[in-house]
């Protein structure tokens, strides 16, 4: 799993490219990074091309993070590795992404995995960023990651000690700019209509574990849009992907299997 980089904007980025077939690229949530679709890129590279990237002000990607700009890296990422038409997996934070550049160009996506997804319609979080921001500038990175680590979204089911390393990791390695300066662009909010038009296959995805409001989100963005389905991991929470990777590899392949572009039938 070699790290490669490439430069936007005069800003550089990590990703991770490996196996071979159809392209899914996987994009995580806020403070998380590319490390946190290791157990995915183990189960799929064999029939998957599995790309990873750390979204601009994530992991070892520079920049300020931003969702505007996410998209335009998607698409520089894509003219890059020469990809006509992918599959993307948003998770959290990164669904938004994944939805505006679905939007953006929809002709080079094939299907859309929605994983934990904030609601679409709102720009309230239910992460306290006025608070973080106040106690990072009182005490510190440190201090906020002490306190992340014990928020619902960030907590796992799974006693398996090198996946809490892993989320441990990515914790460490978030450096915080968008708390360490002003805040960042709140990010469009779709339209009903633009959801309701949005006819790419998605699944939509969460942990039965997973918090209430962040439950009904996913469950109403499945009825918006037309060509969605739905799935719940057992056992997990906000991360079902850590949580029970075996599982939640198994219901993502399987729709992989169905829409990515070129996949083979199972």
């Amino acid at each position: 799993m070699q790290d490669r980089y490439f430069v936007r904007n005069s800003v550089q980025l990590r990703f991770r490219d490996e196996g071979s077939g159809p392209a899914v690229l996987w994009l995580h949530g806020w403070t998380l990074d590319l490390q946190m679709w290791d157990l995915q890129a183990q189960a799929l590279r064999d029939q998957f091309r599995v790309i990873r990237l750390d979204r601009r002000g994530f992991g070892l990607s520079a920049g300020r993070p931003s969702l505007e700009q996410d998209v335009h890296d998607l698409a520089a990422l894509r003219g890059l590795l020469g990809l006509e038409c992918v599959a993307l997996v948003g998770m959290s934070q990164g669904a938004r992404a994944a939805v505006a550049f679905a939007q953006a160009m929809p002709a080079a996506v094939s299907c859309l995995v929605l994983d934990g997804p904030p609601n679409f319609e709102s720009t309230r979080s239910e992460v306290p960023l006025a608070h973080f921001r106040d106690l990072v500038r009182a005490q510190g990175m440190e201090a906020f990651r002490r306190e992340w680590r014990g928020h619902p979204l960030t907590q796992l089911r799974t006693t398996n000690p090198p996946v809490h390393a892993i989320r441990d990791a990515m914790i460490a390695r978030y450096p915080g700019r968008d708390l360490l300066g002003p805040p960042t662009e709140v990010a469009a909010i779709p339209t009903a209509a633009a959801l309701e038009s949005l006819a790419t296959p998605t699944l939509i995805l969460y942990g039965d574990h997973e918090s209430r409001s962040r439950a009904m989100a996913a469950k109403a963005l499945a009825a918006r849009m037309p060509n969605a389905e739905h799935a719940v991991i057992a056992d997990a929470g906000h991360m079902p992907n850590l949580d029970n990777p075996q599982r939640y590899n198994a219901t993502v392949l399987e729709f992989l299997c169905r829409h990515a572009a070129g996949a083979p039938t199972r």
